[in-house]
């Protein structure tokens, strides 16, 4: 989220055309995930977050997936058995021996 842009922020919608920080509403839409994600470049992401800080629309946008995203990280993290991966490791070391690959880390 950007810095200083509160979910449940006021402030309006930034339509087309009537840019907040550059950024109009369907280009920080645009690009919300990207801006999550730290794909954009500084200038991009410093622009995006100028709009999230004066518009209440996208920052509740943007904390709604934010959190949404640390929702399913935290949420859907496996637990691999020690038993499980023992057995799966010994399968491929008996099926490498059987079809003559090397075991082990390649060196």
């Amino acid at each position: 989220m950007a810095e200083g842009a509160a979910a449940g922020r006021g402030g309006t919608c930034v339509p087309a055309g009537h840019e907040a920080g550059g950024v109009d509403c369907d280009d920080a839409v645009h690009e919300l995930y990207h801006y999550l994600d730290g794909e954009l470049t500084e200038e991009r992401r410093l622009a995006i977050a100028v709009h999230l800080d004066r518009c209440g629309h996208c920052a509740n946008a943007a904390g709604f997936e934010a959190e949404l995203r640390s929702v399913i990280a935290n949420r859907c993290r496996d637990h691999v058995p020690e038993s499980l991966i023992a057995r799966v490791a010994g399968a491929l070391e008996e099926a490498s021996r059987r079809d003559g690959a090397p075991t082990g880390p390649a060196q």
